[in-house]
Parts: C-alpha cells; structure tokens; sequence
C-alpha cells in the first residue's frame, strides 16, 4: 500500500470514531431525568434467571422483597438454569413473599440458548403485561422498580435501566467499575439519539406485546447471548414502540465486578461475540471501522519508529480526540447518574482500554467462551 493511503485511513478511522463519540454525547445531553410519578395499573412480572448463585442468591431475594411497590402489582419469578450448587435448594426452600415464585427449565427446553431459554421460559409462565429481566448477583434499591415504571407510557414498548458496579477494594476493580460506567452510558446516549445498540440484561423492561411481535428470541436462540441487545433493537426497528434509557440514580441496579482477569475476559470476550450478528449490516460495519480504529492506535506507534514520524502525529491527535470526548461522557453521565469519584482511574483505564478491545474483539469472532461454570460456543 502506498505510504500516503495508510495514513488518510487513519484520519478517516479517528474521524468516525470522534462523530460516533459525538453522537453519544448529544444523546446523553437529549435524555430527560425521569423523577415524576406516574399511575400504573398494568401488572408486571420480574424474570430473574440464575446459574449457580449460591453466594448470591439470597441477597437477591432480600433486595427484591425490599421493593417499595405495591405487592399485588407484580410478581416475581426466578427461573434456575441447570444449576448444579444450592442457589435452587436456597431459593426454594426459605421463606418468601406470596408474589414469588420458584421455577426450574426442563432440560429438553431450548437446550442450547442457556440464559435466553430462562428468560423465555419465566416468560411463558409469566402474567405481567410489562417483563422486568435482571441477574441473580445485583442488588436492586427499593424504588427501583417505581421509577423504571415511570419510563413507560402506552406507546413505550422497551426500557434500559442503568446497572453499576460496586465500588472495589482493589485499583483493578475499580477501573471495571469505570469502564462499565463508559459501557452502560454509551448505551443511554445511542438511546437519547434515537440509534439504540447496547444495554445490559441485568436492568431492563419490556412490554409482553411488543416482545411477541417481534417473535421475541426465536431467530437468535441458537447464540448464548443477546436476550437484551437484539431484543431491543428488534423492538426499535419493527415496532412503532419507543425506545426508552431510565435516567435516575434511584433505577440503577447494582453487582460485583470480575473477581479475575479470566472472569472480564470471558465476560467481554462473550459480549463480543454477538456482535457481527446484529441483523443491521450497516451496524456490522460501523462496529468493524470503531475496531480498526483501536487496531490502528496499537499499530501506530511502531510505525512512527520503523517507517515515518508522521503516524506519531496522527497517534497523538487520535489519543487527544478520543481521551477528550470519552472523559466529557464518563463525566457528563457520572454527574447525572454515577459519582465523579470514579473519573480518578480514568486515564489508567484509557491505556487498558486498547489492548483489551483488540483481544476481545478477536476472541469474540471464535465465540467459545466459559461462564458460570459451563463452556460456551456462540
């Protein structure tokens, strides 16, 4: 390739990245902050899924019980997904509310969607009008449920709450912490912009209706993953539904970070692997220029050493666009949503950031991944 073409791709690539980071920051600036009661009388039925929770499971039933909403308004259904600890003997055995309910998924239903035969099967033994789906390890602040509800009006038919993690005792937990932060915050402000891509299943609502329409999981059960972003945007694109981000601090459900490098890698490593089958090409395509983008600042340096200092410029003003417009987010949102205090790790995680994106990207393509205790193939 001629010396003058690699470099033009690079300023195209940081000028891509830079209008997507924009976007995500008009968005947030769109979002409303949703404090304002509302009346709603539709019933809604909470789908919890687990896998081998033992350690989690009954501070999750403690925070659900310590839901400030009327009892007879909801119900909850936590659904065991082949657990092979005591999380079904914990959860089934101890006293609870007279609104939950413990089910565990025939091992001939849907063998090889794992998470999202859960979720379907709590569905299809739900009554609500409304499904809440959230993860066994969060722990949910008692108005959580209310103010996702203040989301929905008739014409809305998904919500994506916020999800947190704890802060960490340790330097590596924290700069998770801050990174999901980013994650959870490009996801509201793709949403402000009306282009919805990513949420997180740990913290999201949707209408029963809206789910049939689309014919809910049936054209991705074949993959692990993606019980909340192809949901979501299927409802976004086929539907006159709205699309909607929570922002409030009092929705934000929360759960512990990676105890381990191996568990994040996984972790992303599974949330990859999804992506290249997003129905929308253009998406696809999108998502490839952003990774080139973090293939090109590794690559960068080593040709300004071995082939012309001029990459070097092109390295240093791709780092200022991309540190600049992704600390006005983190802040923007950690004021709105989250605290400050997390922007301390900002620019440690910003040089994690690369190496990790290009690693995960790569492994997400080969899809074989390990999670809660089960090996995985996409």
């Amino acid at each position: 390739m001629p010396d003058i073409y690699l470099p033009i791709i690079f300023i195209i690539l940081l000028l891509h990245y830079a209008y997507f980071l924009i976007g995500i920051l008009t968005g947030l600036k769109r979002l409303e902050y949703n404090n304002v009661p509302k009346t709603n009388n539709e019933f809604i039925s909470i789908i919890i899924p687990f896998r081998n929770e033992s350690d989690n499971i009954l501070k999750s039933l403690k925070s659900i019980e310590g839901l400030n909403y009327p009892k007879d308004k909801f119900e909850v259904i936590y659904v065991n997904d082949s657990s092979d600890d005591d999380s079904f003997q914990k959860i089934s055995t101890i006293n609870k509310s007279g609104n939950i309910k413990v089910l565990s998924v025939p091992d001939n239903f849907s063998a090889n969607a794992h998470k999202k035969r859960a979720v379907r099967f709590g569905i299809e033994n739900s009554k609500g009008s409304i499904i809440f789906t959230t993860d066994a390890d969060c722990v949910h602040q008692s108005d959580w449920l209310a103010n996702m509800m203040n989301c929905f009006d008739e014409n809305t038919g998904f919500v994506s709450g916020p999800v947190e993690f704890y802060d960490g005792k340790t330097k590596w937990e924290n700069i998770q912490k801050l990174e999901f932060a980013g994650l959870v915050l490009a996801g509201a402000g793709l949403i402000g912009k009306n282009r919805p891509i990513i949420c997180n299943a740990a913290n999201i609502a949707y209408r029963k209706k809206a789910f049939e329409v689309v014919n809910g999981f049936n054209d991705n059960m074949s993959l692990s993953s993606g019980d909340d972003e192809f949901l979501m945007q299927k409802i976004w694109k086929e539907t006159s539904y709205k699309v909607k981000f929570c922002m409030n601090r009092d929705a934000v459900v929360k759960t512990d970070t990676n105890k381990t490098v191996g568990q994040f890698y996984n972790q992303r490593k599974r949330w990859a692997s999804k992506g290249l089958f997003y129905t929308d090409k253009l998406l696809v395509f999108k998502l490839i220029l952003i990774f080139f983008f973090y293939a090109g600042l590794f690559a960068m340096p080593f040709l300004a050493a071995f082939v012309s200092i001029k990459y070097l410029l092109i390295f240093v003003v791709s780092i200022l666009v991309k540190y600049s417009l992704e600390y006005k987010i983190v802040s923007t949102g950690s004021r709105l949503l989250f605290s400050n205090d997390m922007l301390k790790n900002f620019y440690l995680a910003e040089i994690l950031q690369v190496p990790y994106i290009i690693i995960a990207g790569i492994s997400g393509l080969f899809g074989n991944f390990t999670w809660k205790e089960r090996k995985v193939k996409r």
